[in-house]
């Protein structure tokens, strides 16, 4: 199925579709181990930076053949996006989707930026992605002042004719110094104003109950990254402490492990939502 009709058909659900960054063998097959045993899809996300650290082809290669070798359903989107070069090598080499990250531009900078890859998205069928708002990223504050407002929603969707929108109703990138409250009203009212998927950013950290809540009123993709870097590195540290195994075949196995084990907690929470 392609991902824009999979991503409609689970928004009239109400259910979320899970959408995790990897960065290496062993933080893919950690994801993907618990999508196989839950027998639930995962959008499979690929930031710049790891396209820079592992190469184009590398990493796409990677999660299409780990996609096939434990049988889960699932895309490959680029995440962030920061220049059209970027999108149109990601393309060329075969993502289902691509985001394209103008949200610090201004409007209508950032209209004529997404409506360009849209139109070059149109000719390999690939879904678009763009964010409208601000979702703070790692070390900076955020603030109400940022929040995607429902008129601008409206227009930027019409204007750009995206398939997906990321809102800015309260997350950040990283992690949080106290727990976020989303601002779920307001969320309420973007979604009543455009037919576009509306995705979460910055969910590692946001308590369960709210993320479902805003699945509840709107949200369908949502992204986990910060909380699986942070559990395999924090599990190897441990592993490595006591371990005197010069065989990373060994070692690397039980970090990888832990991914599994928080993958399926937040695979379990898109899921099972109630009313």
């Amino acid at each position: 199925m392609k991902l824009k009709e999979k991503l409609r058909e689970l928004t009239q659900l109400k259910k979320g579709l899970l959408a995790t960054n990897y960065y290496d063998l062993e933080t893919l097959h950690g994801v993907l181990q618990a999508a196989a045993d839950l027998k639930q899809p995962v959008i499979l996300q690929l930031t710049q930076s790891s396209i820079d650290y592992m190469g184009l082809k590398t990493a796409v290669n990677l999660g299409r053949n780990g996609l096939e070798e434990f049988g889960v359903e699932g895309w490959i989107h680029l995440d962030h996006g920061g220049s059209l070069d970027l999108v149109q090598r990601c393309l060329d080499a075969g993502f289902d989707s691509v985001m394209i990250d103008g949200s610090e531009l201004p409007f209508e900078e950032n209209v004529r930026l997404t409506r360009e890859v849209v139109e070059r998205a149109k000719q390999y069928n690939v879904h678009v992605e763009a964010e409208l708002g601000y979702v703070a990223k790692l070390g900076q504050s955020h603030h109400t002042t940022g929040f995607t407002q429902p008129d601008e929603a409206a227009a930027f969707v019409e204007e750009t004719g995206v398939d997906a929108l990321a809102v800015a109703i309260g997350t950040a990138h990283g992690f949080y110094k106290e727990e976020p409250k989303l601002d779920i009203n307001l969320l309420r009212k973007i979604a009543d104003r455009t037919a576009a998927t509306l995705v979460l950013h910055g969910s590692s950290g946001v308590p369960h109950t709210q993320v479902q809540q805003a699945i509840s009123n709107g949200i369908c993709k949502v992204n986990l990254a910060t909380e699986i870097k942070n559990i395999f590195m924090a599990s190897l540290k441990a592993e490595l402490t006591n371990n005197q195994d010069i065989d990373l075949r060994k070692v690397f196995p039980r970090a990888t492990c832990k991914i599994t084990e928080l993958v399926k907690t937040k695979l379990e929470m898109v899921e099972n939502v109630m009313g």
